[in-house]
């Protein structure tokens, strides 16, 4: 198989960048501002959370329909979409600015805002996850797209972590820290987006140009792997947004070291780069299953860690997150890979190559994740009496902010590792799929 250019690679990365400056930024701190900022109350922002991702799941799987039927002679199948991506970017800068009216109207605007946001996003997310299928079918280099996308991202996560934070924490004007940090990533992510569309190539092209409703029901019906990959995730991803919804109020209220979020956003830098150049090597000697497994049992690790270190022992809290961070990078890069290994199985056996749905399914299975992580968050807070004009928190504060860091993160992604035995599409199986499907074509 044609190895990808070292070019290609990097746009795939940029392209996640771009997403990130959407996504990783509503994760980290849109709760921390509809709570802090816009001042909605902490139970009213977590309904609203999952309410959006609820139906953002619902806009993913649609975008995955409007993918499948469309192609364009010049650009192929999924490019198209990522020229759009400036919208979904301006949109995020109207989500974190909450005008000062009345209560009722405040939540409204959230509410309207945000769920734009959801459906542009969805138009735009869904044909960019999707071109790893299309670029590729070696698994090494589906690994590298991987570690490439996940590099990207965490591009995004570092400069919140390093810059951002801090300034958050130091008592800044938080509204004014929002309102330029959206604007200029909605410059620079269109930029970026617009280089992933150029740069990549589709290289895979479909069965069938247009896929009918019939056939994509047809192909999620007889896609087992599929099915088991989404249930692991949904559950996975609620853990880990769980952690990185409460990391601030974590670092904040129960260690009193905000100044703690730079060496956080040092260590995922570490984790994740040794990663992508790693994780190829992983999956080559152990298989992505095992992999996935290791990863989800050293987050539940990580979360034990959070849940009981105590605030006199920072080193021991930090231990456990960047456990959950190894964690989560591990299981983010081998995600995107499997999702494109359940493409081939789903072409094998029922003769058509659907892509779009595929990718949205799981992307829809996310972003139910996210909503439910930060709807954890943001319900423990409002259970244990949290305050944010509080000087100090209360002791039933202190400890939902724990759960919701800790405990519950670690049950959440023990249980996804758990449900992956029921992945039976091994390395193996699938390479004889893909020269099985080649010798066909």
């Amino acid at each position: 198989m044609k190895k990808l250019s070292r070019l290609s690679v990097v746009a795939y990365g940029a392209g996640d960048a771009a997403n990130s400056m959407i996504i990783s930024t509503a994760n980290m701190f849109l709760l921390v501002y509809y709570t802090d900022v816009a001042g909605i109350a902490a139970a009213a922002a977590g309904t609203l959370l999952v309410v959006a991702r609820v139906f953002n799941a619902f806009t993913d799987i649609a975008a995955g329909r409007i993918v499948d039927r469309v192609q364009s002679k010049r650009w192929g199948k999924f490019r198209p979409f990522l020229m759009f991506g400036f919208v979904p970017l301006l949109l995020g800068a109207a989500v974190f600015h909450v005008p000062d009216v009345d209560p009722s109207s405040k939540l409204l605007y959230a509410y309207c805002t945000y769920g734009l946001v959801c459906l542009a996003y969805s138009l735009v997310n869904v044909p960019y996850g999707c071109l790893v299928g299309a670029m590729t079918q070696d698994p090494r280099e589906r690994a590298r797209l991987g570690g490439a996308r996940t590099i990207g991202g965490l591009s995004v996560g570092a400069t919140l972590g390093f810059f951002i934070a801090p300034l958050l924490g130091a008592g800044g004007d938080m509204q004014q820290i929002f309102t330029v940090m959206t604007l200029v990533f909605a410059a620079v992510g269109s930029a970026l987006y617009l280089f992933a569309a150029v740069a990549c190539r589709e290289q895979i092209g479909g069965s069938v140009p247009k896929i009918t409703l019939r056939q994509s029901t047809d192909a999620l019906k007889a896609n087992s792997p599929l099915v088991v990959l989404c249930i692991s995730s949904v559950l996975f991803v609620t853990g880990t947004s769980a952690t990185g919804a409460a990391q601030f109020f974590y670092l904040r209220d129960v260690l009193s070291r905000v100044d703690l979020f730079p060496v956080m956003a040092a260590a995922q830098v570490a984790i994740t780069l040794t990663l992508a150049v790693v994780m190829p090597r992983l999956v080559a000697r152990w298989g992505k299953r095992a992999a996935y497994t290791a990863g989800g049992c050293a987050g539940a690790a990580g979360g034990l860690m959070v849940f009981l270190a105590p605030a006199g022992l920072p080193w021991l809290a930090v231990t456990g997150l960047v456990l959950a961070m190894l964690s989560s990078a591990s299981v983010s890069i081998l995600t995107w890979a499997l999702i494109a290994d359940t493409v081939e199985y789903g072409e094998w056996k029922t003769g058509v190559r659907v892509q779009g749905i595929n990718y949205a399914l799981l992307a829809a299975t996310r972003k139910l994740g996210m909503g439910f992580g930060g709807g954890v968050v943001a319900f423990s807070l409002a259970w244990g009496g949290y305050s944010s004009a509080a000087p100090e928190q209360a002791e039933t504060a202190v400890l939902a902010i724990r759960a919701a860091a800790g405990l519950l993160p670690a049950a959440l992604v023990l249980a996804a590792a758990g449900i992956m035995y029921w992945y039976r599409l091994t390395d193996k199986r699938h390479a004889e799929l893909v020269a099985g499907l080649q010798s066909s074509r």
